[in-house]
């Protein structure tokens, strides 16, 4: 999830047991499958192999589009905060004194009802970002927060100061809440729009590895299919061009690399001071790799190399 502090961007990160989650992931599932002792034939293992191989990547699909429902849902109750905002009252200039200790209307816990005392109009405003922005089941899920800490961790921590010291809604604070509301809603779309850049990247990897891979299982189809006696030559045009698929592989991987040192968003600073940026935010709730198109290169090149020592092996022995 994205922060917009006074135009800073940063990824908040779920708390520590959110990032432990059950095994209900397509890679997950399968590794487990894979492990259990005759649970499959040498056949049915090859194609589950083949599935494994590119879980990681439609993991990483899942998680990217979850996510950037999770945003854009986000985006929606800024934008209805901000206009609910500009549709309120403000108190007078000439009467926005301090009517309220500020700790007891900002400092309570969402959800519990008890808002304390102080200007309807205060109250009105928290109130609405409790109904918008902390009403969403992820939100709550996600963060432990009282309503100040969540404002201050969105709309900047002067935003909270401003509340307490002014106890009222006065037309500044309104129009600074407004404009903070409309500015983290826009930090939501612009991560929308690098989670979209994310999932092409993985679709084009998806089927880039794909087709590699379905590549090698026919030239080793075609190879099993020759007559014996008539290998050598196939053998040795087969172990070429396995070598040409593995320089693929290694293509890909570099093209990635250069992606993950030019992620489509960074933040400038990250929340609580974690050292995570784009793609840590991303994948780090994930119960498969950090970097799921890397495993999945790396578990194909594995495959091409195996493919590749057996047809060598073929070769030696004159097979």
């Amino acid at each position: 999830m994205s922060v917009n502090r006074g135009g800073e961007v940063a990824f908040r990160v779920s708390s520590e047991a959110a990032l432990e989650p059950e095994c209900t992931s397509l890679s997950c599932e399968l590794s487990a499958t894979a492990t259990e002792p005759g649970v499959v034939t040498a056949v049915a293992l090859v194609g589950l192999l083949a599935l494994l191989t590119f879980a990681y990547v439609r993991d990483a699909e899942t998680v990217c589009r979850r996510e950037r429902r999770r945003v854009m849902d986000e985006h929606d109750a800024f934008e209805e905060f901000a206009d609910r905002i500009t549709a309120l009252d403000p108190c007078p200039t000439e009467a926005t004194a301090p009517s309220a200790p500020a700790t007891q209307v900002v400092g309570t816990r969402h959800g519990t009802g008890d808002w304390g005392v102080g200007d309807i109009r205060l109250r009105r405003v928290l109130d609405t970002y409790r109904d918008t922005v902390m009403s969403l089941p992820h939100y709550s899920e996600e963060y432990d927060e009282t309503v100040g800490e969540s404002i201050a961790a969105e709309l900047g921590p002067d935003t909270t100061v401003s509340l307490a010291s002014n106890g009222t809604l006065s037309p500044g604070l309104q129009s600074a809440l407004v404009d903070r509301s409309r500015r983290a809603s826009a930090a939501r779309r612009s991560l929308a729009d690098a989670i979209d850049a994310e999932l092409d990247a993985l679709a084009d990897a998806d089927t880039t590895l794909s087709g590699i891979d379905r590549r090698r299982s026919r030239l080793n189809q075609h190879l099993d299919g020759i007559q014996q006696g008539r290998r050598a030559d196939a053998s040795i045009d087969v172990w070429e061009r396995l070598g040409e698929l593995e320089s693929e592989c290694e293509a890909v991987a570099d093209d990635r690399q250069s992606t993950l040192r030019d992620p489509p968003m960074s933040p400038e600073r990250v929340a609580d001071d974690v050292e995570t940026g784009f793609y840590g935010y991303l994948y780090a709730p994930m119960d498969g790799p950090d970097h799921p198109v890397l495993a999945s290169i790396a578990t194909l090149v594995d495959r091409i190399r195996e493919d590749r020592d057996r047809v060598a092996r073929r070769i030696a022995d004159g097979v």
